[in-house]
């Protein structure tokens, strides 16, 4: 091989790893109101609008913009600016339906359920345990969740 095909192979490397770390990778909405746009710039149409900690699947980077995809398979873009490091999930059980997950004081199946929480809630993630996630709502609720029932983590 001559050093051009080694520096274009090395190269490739490079990119599909950098694509492999990004797939997975989760971020979350920064501030409330944020504009999910249809492409990479304030002049692509909004799709929606998204508030603070509304976890996203990172897809691809754009420049300044991220190319995501939300628990229910949608995608569009938003700025890097309006985007945090910090976990969150967002409850992905009971589609559809009136069910409610319930959030406990310990990580067991037979702890005391401190809250109730519905389908596309958001949490903050403060710890993992085993199959289980620690949380905190908005409003101030604290507890743990079975992972299972969570999207995000």
């Amino acid at each position: 091989m001559n050093t051009r095909t080694l520096l274009s192979a090395y190269a490739l490397s490079v990119l599909l790893l950098a694509r492999t770390a990004m797939a997975g990778e989760v971020v979350a909405i920064a501030g409330n109101d944020i504009n999910m746009r249809s492409g990479p710039s304030t002049g692509s149409p909004i799709l929606w609008k998204l508030d603070s900690g509304f976890p996203l699947e990172l897809i691809a980077t754009k420049g300044e913009w991220l190319q995501v995809r939300d628990f229910e398979g949608s995608s569009g873009w938003v700025h890097k600016k309006t985007t945090q490091k910090g976990a969150f999930a967002i409850v992905k059980a009971n589609k559809g339906t009136d069910g409610q997950i319930n959030v406990r004081q310990e990580p067991d199946l037979n702890a005391d359920v401190v809250a109730k929480a519905s389908y596309g809630v958001v949490f903050k993630v403060l710890q993992k345990q085993g199959g289980w996630a620690k949380v905190e709502h908005v409003q101030g609720v604290t507890g743990w969740v079975d992972s299972r029932l969570l999207w995000g983590l």
